[in-house]
């Protein structure tokens, strides 16, 4: 016979506030670790603090939000990251050739970035062919691709060297902040007063950095795609049962295409603006594990590695999170290596969750 106060206390999660912080454990999670990390460490509750978090955490959003379809549908992508790493080192290697060729800056700008942009898409076809067409495993396609980009990277980025040379324009776009104000003086949009010198901007008040806007719009888009289209039902459905799918007359091989390409375009926004954040193509980002941080922030958030389920908000939550993780142990002076120790714990900790209440999202 079960146990009645384990039912009792399972029963409370399921409804009222019990349900709304067991839906939102992340959150929760979130709040209770920034404000240890306030008293832990003097500057971690600071504006600029928060804002560069969010600045420096712009590639791991976009990431996530990519995978986040790919897992919902029961599949996962392992080749984001070096799709990432791929469309930087394409997208500055253009920017570098036609800057040498003496074009102006606003074209090569525009055709280092459909140059980066153009590349990514080609993994996710791939990708979506051999799990449609050959039934090949996601993980085995996708770890294929991470081996072809992560080739591809080498070759254009000349080895390990990142790639120099795009404009300086294009690191004003992607540091840059929406407002910038310099008290009881001046209020400035898009840039800094001219009268400011560089070495004295540290002064100014910068609100609402450039990355943010970009994290916002693309998440804001996969969002509503998934929860407001047919597509995203369509998604949810084929990660609940692709069988039933396929009953229902959804074309299932079609729309794991466009969910693989998808995943994979992402990715290759996240790279291009990699290039605006660090003037180069970083071919060494893409090695830093992001396709794995990924899928922790995914899972994290919410999403079921057995597909049917993931929310864009809770993938968002489970970035910052991470993101709160790795930028408080620093301010606290503890190892990085405590980091994948603490990845681990909430990577643990949500999938038992999701084994405990797998009704809640």
């Amino acid at each position: 016979m079960p146990n009645r106060q384990a039912i009792d206390r399972r029963g409370y999660f399921e409804k009222g506030f019990g349900l709304a912080v067991a839906r939102n454990w992340a959150l929760c999670f979130l709040i209770l670790m920034t404000a240890s990390f306030s008293l832990a460490g003097p500057g971690f509750f600071d504006i600029v603090n928060f804002q560069n978090i969010v600045h420096l955490a712009t590639g791991s959003f976009l990431l996530a939000a990519a995978e986040t379809f790919v897992i919902i549908t029961g599949g996962i992508d392992v080749s984001i990251g070096y799709v990432y790493g791929l469309s930087s080192v394409v997208a500055a290697k253009v920017m570098q050739l036609l800057l040498a060729a003496g074009l102006p800056i606003a074209p090569l700008i525009l055709a280092g970035c459909l140059a980066g942009l153009l590349v990514s898409i080609i993994p996710g076809l791939v990708n979506g062919w051999l799990v449609t067409r050959f039934k090949v495993p996601s993980f085995i396609a996708t770890m294929g691709m991470w081996g072809i980009c992560n080739g591809l990277t080498l070759f254009f980025s000349d080895g390990f060297m990142p790639v120099m040379g795009p404009p300086d324009a294009v690191t004003k776009i992607g540091n840059g902040f929406i407002l910038n104000i310099d008290p009881g003086k001046a209020v400035s949009f898009f840039g800094k007063p001219d009268y400011v010198a560089d070495a004295n901007i540290r002064f100014l008040l910068r609100l609402f950095p450039n990355s943010l806007i970009l994290s916002i719009l693309v998440l804001g888009v996969l969002g509503f795609v998934l929860k407001y289209t047919k597509f995203g039902r369509h998604t949810y459905a084929i990660g609940g049962s692709m069988d039933a799918s396929r009953r229902a007359g959804i074309n299932v091989d079609k729309h794991l295409l466009i969910v693989y390409t998808l995943s994979s375009f992402v990715a290759g926004i996240a790279g291009v603006f990699d290039v605006f954040q660090t003037g180069i193509g970083n071919y060494t980002s893409s090695g830093a594990m992001y396709e794995l941080f990924a899928v922790a922030a995914v899972v994290i958030g919410g999403a079921s590695l057995m597909g049917g389920k993931g929310r864009i908000f809770g993938t968002a939550i489970g970035v910052l999170l991470l993101a709160v993780l790795n930028t408080g142990l620093q301010i606290v002076g503890l190892p990085p290596f405590y980091r994948y120790i603490g990845v681990g714990v909430l990577l643990t900790m949500a999938v038992i969750i999701d084994q405990l209440f797998p009704d809640l999202f």
